[in-house]
């Protein structure tokens, strides 16, 4: 999936599909197979597989476009495979988050309105657990939980979003987040889970509560200085941007 897409405007089939897909992952905990897709659309195999390529050319989903079910493995903010945060509702699992970043904007989404979810993750330097409640968007943890994220704006979406995801992890803190840059070799950034909350919320306030909800694009400049915006050190971001040594 290509950074800076132009502007594109999702198909009404897109729509139709993006709504369902959402509907049914809200109410079972699992996306759909082709079969349930075309019962909830009236859509037929190509007229679904076309528009989940497009939705993932809008940063919505992820399919196997090499699969000839056309396999969701993402649905943002879901996953269909076990991640780092389970989405528990009315005290039994409901589903996976995408990552932990996606998962502190799910309580927005109209089907979970009012409800508290729980969100059980780990912190990814030691697998000790971490849990928060998450309701309306408003999300309340341990303190000192953070965000971490080992990727490089410059390198998300190079091809799609599963790389990602997998770089956005809860910690316990920022000890515990030294520690995994140093376990894994990469260096990142940390979020508290207010600045998270505040970084999602365009898109938590759009999805599923507006229809026409246009395709996203990926632009890293704008991400870095979004983040920097909210208060969060990037440095581990514009290594590029601090003198040669010894220039």
């Amino acid at each position: 999936m290509p950074q800076h897409v132009p502007p594109f405007e999702f198909s009404s089939e897109a729509k139709a599909l993006r709504a369902f897909v959402y509907e049914h992952w809200c109410a079972t905990g699992r996306g759909p197979n082709l079969r349930a897709a075309h019962e909830g659309t009236g859509l037929d195999r190509r007229q679904i597989v076309q528009a989940y390529k497009e939705l993932q050319l809008g940063i919505v989903c992820v399919v196997d476009q090499d699969s000839q079910n056309c396999n969701v493995l993402k649905f943002q903010p879901f996953s269909s495979y076990p991640s780092q945060v389970e989405v528990w509702r009315g005290g039994a699992f409901h589903s996976y988050a995408g990552c932990a970043l996606e998962s502190v904007a799910i309580s927005r989404m109209p089907p979970f309105a009012g409800e508290e979810l729980e969100l059980r993750s780990y912190c990814a330097c030691c697998l000790a657990p971490i849990e928060l409640r998450a309701r309306d968007g408003q999300v309340d943890g341990p303190d000192g939980v953070r965000v971490h994220i080992s990727t490089s704006p410059w390198d998300w979406n190079n091809d799609d979003i599963v790389h990602q995801c997998d770089s956005m992890n809860f910690v316990l803190d920022a000890a515990h987040a030294d520690r995994y840059e140093r376990i894994v070799s990469r260096r990142g950034v940390l979020l508290t889970i207010e600045q998270a909350t505040a970084f999602v919320k365009a898109t938590a306030d759009a999805r599923m509560w507006d229809p026409d909800w246009p395709p996203a694009t990926l632009d890293p400049r704008a991400v870095v200085a979004g983040m920097k915006r909210l208060g969060v050190d990037v440095a581990a971001w514009t290594g590029e941007r601090t003198p040669v040594p010894g220039g």
